[in-house]
């Protein structure tokens, strides 16, 4: 019975977090007249449970370098595109809007994007990557 339950309630959070919104957003910010050689992107994210989980494991002492989070959120976008084509996982999968993967989106948010992917894959048990993705965060 107690699995039952868990499995309902876990049923429950992920058609809850699935509606019909998009999940990652991507957009530039600042202002670009005064800023003409540079712009700087921000990501939004509509699951307000990411920003706390994120400001909780967001530790400076186990950041990693801007390429391996371009190379893994790479893998992650395209896979996640991938997943949002299909129509038996196109509920959860809604399209990431606004990723380029020649852009350089700088180190802020590539690294949060990374610990997105982490944040669904961990906390919300939801496989992105067919074989899985890097073991710690």
């Amino acid at each position: 019975m107690k699995r039952i339950f868990l499995f309902g309630l876990m049923a429950v959070m992920i058609a809850a977090c699935s509606g019909g919104k998009k999940i990652v957003k991507i957009t530039a910010s600042g202002d670009k007249e005064n800023n003409s050689d540079s712009v700087q992107y921000e990501l939004e994210t509509f699951d307000t449970r990411f920003e706390t989980w994120f400001k909780l494991h967001d530790n400076p002492a186990e950041y990693r370098s801007q390429e391996y989070y371009e190379s893994w959120n790479k893998q992650y976008v395209a896979a996640w595109d991938y997943n949002s084509r299909d129509p038996a996982r196109a509920d959860f999968f809604q399209p990431i809007i606004g990723w380029q993967p020649n852009v350089d989106y700088g180190f802020k948010l590539n690294h949060k994007l990374f610990y997105y992917f982490m944040y669904v894959e961990h906390v919300l048990k939801v496989r992105i990557l067919p074989g899985g993705g890097p073991q710690t965060y």
